[in-house]
């Protein structure tokens, strides 16, 4: 059974191409804004910050002092082993 496709007049036909159009336009400009390498940088930093403030405060707020610390050491660290290959090489 073949089903009966509705007839539609030449002014339906172009509003829905116009509408379909419209939709493209809109999602072209959506992609080129995700896409944009500043927003792409904007979300990254976005996501550090994020990553970076649950990794150093609870939930509640306060200070994780002892992951702080452990960053400030590893800091430290990686700033001393620098400053002793300069020195030696």
């Amino acid at each position: 059974m073949s089903e009966v496709t509705p007839i539609r007049s030449v002014e339906q036909i172009e509003a829905e191409i116009a509408a379909a159009r419209e939709r493209l336009a809109t999602t072209v400009d959506e992609l080129h804004t995700r896409t944009a390498p500043k927003e792409i940088a904007r979300r990254q930093a976005e996501s550090l910050k994020a990553k970076f403030t649950e990794a150093t405060q609870t939930e509640s707020g306060d200070l994780r002092t002892e992951r702080i610390a452990a960053l400030a050491a590893a800091a430290v660290a990686l700033i001393g082993l620098g400053a002793w290959r300069r020195h030696r090489g």
